[in-house]
């Protein structure tokens, strides 16, 4: 499948996360979005797009002047499997007591783990980016101390991993949402693969939008790994939605947005339980009040 992507940079990590959620509502959609320093000590930031439709052209144009972006550089990617290529070069990975890895490392894996089968897709959370990882020790950690969440929510499931590893954990009830179509049809997929499908329901939804994601809660734990704009955006919706005492674990944080991040839960009722930093990102595990 030929697939396009759209880079540019802009000045500063407010401005980057403003475009890349402006660059999510063109017209075609991205599959997925990414936001990143540019680490030369310039103060850039790269915002890009991966398509499975030619971008706009004078969508993207216009997108780049209104943010003070440079010019989006388009480049169309040669029809290869890049699946495939994933799979060849992506190793499990160990996360406390969870092992994620593909079907084709499963005679490799480590003893007495948890091994989650993730298939290298186009969406979030194989495992091997620091803010899935993040999760997963944070969940390791709560797991530790004795924690049991009867009732648990992911959103912004990707590929479905953090989904799967409360459902291994307790056996107790999960649903999984994320916006993104592609994430819920990999999510599904990775559920199947795992023996956990007709239990952990996969719905298609921005936050906690979907009827049955709130007709299910309060919930115990829910997980949210996003990125720091709708993380502060869903502050009032996870006091909604988390059961007093109840523990939320928020990634897609880069390091210097975590304390600020913090704050904002803070001033709803959730006080700092503990953080995980990982390669420039922080995953925070936060209790509500009661």
């Amino acid at each position: 499948m030929t697939t396009w992507t759209a880079l540019t940079t802009v000045p500063g990590p407010l401005a980057a996360e403003a475009l890349g959620e402006a660059l999510e509502r063109l017209t075609p959609a991205p599959t997925a979005v990414g936001v990143f320093e540019v680490e030369d000590g310039s103060g850039l930031w790269e915002v890009g797009g991966y398509f499975v439709a030619a971008p706009d052209q004078a969508g993207r144009a216009l997108l780049a002047k209104l943010k003070g972006a440079a010019p989006f550089a388009v480049s169309r990617l040669d029809d290869r499997d890049w699946v495939a290529q994933v799979r060849r070069e992506l190793a499990p990975v160990v996360a406390g007591r969870f092992v994620v890895h593909g079907a084709h490392d499963a005679h490799r894996l480590p003893g007495h783990r948890i091994a989650l089968e993730i298939e290298a897709a186009m969406a979030f959370g194989t495992g091997h980016h620091a803010t899935t990882r993040g999760c997963l020790l944070a969940l390791d950690a709560l797991i530790g101390s004795g924690v049991v969440a009867r009732n648990t929510a992911d959103i912004g499931s990707g590929t479905g991993a953090l989904a799967m590893a409360a459902r291994a954990v307790w056996r107790r009830a999960v649903i999984a949402a994320d916006i993104d179509p592609i994430a819920v049809a990999t999510s599904r997929a990775n559920l199947r693969a795992n023996g956990f499908g007709a239990g952990v329901p996969v719905v298609r939804a921005a936050g906690f939008a979907a009827p049955v994601l709130r007709r299910r809660g309060p919930y115990d734990l829910i997980f949210a790994n996003i990125l720091a704009g709708p993380l502060r955006r869903l502050a009032l919706a996870m006091v909604r939605h988390a059961a007093p005492g109840g523990h939320i674990i928020l990634s897609g944080l880069l390091d210097r947005q975590a304390l600020q991040v913090r704050a904002v839960y803070a001033g709803h009722g959730f006080h700092p339980v503990r953080h995980h930093a990982l390669d420039g990102w922080t995953t925070l595990t936060l209790r509500r009040a009661g």
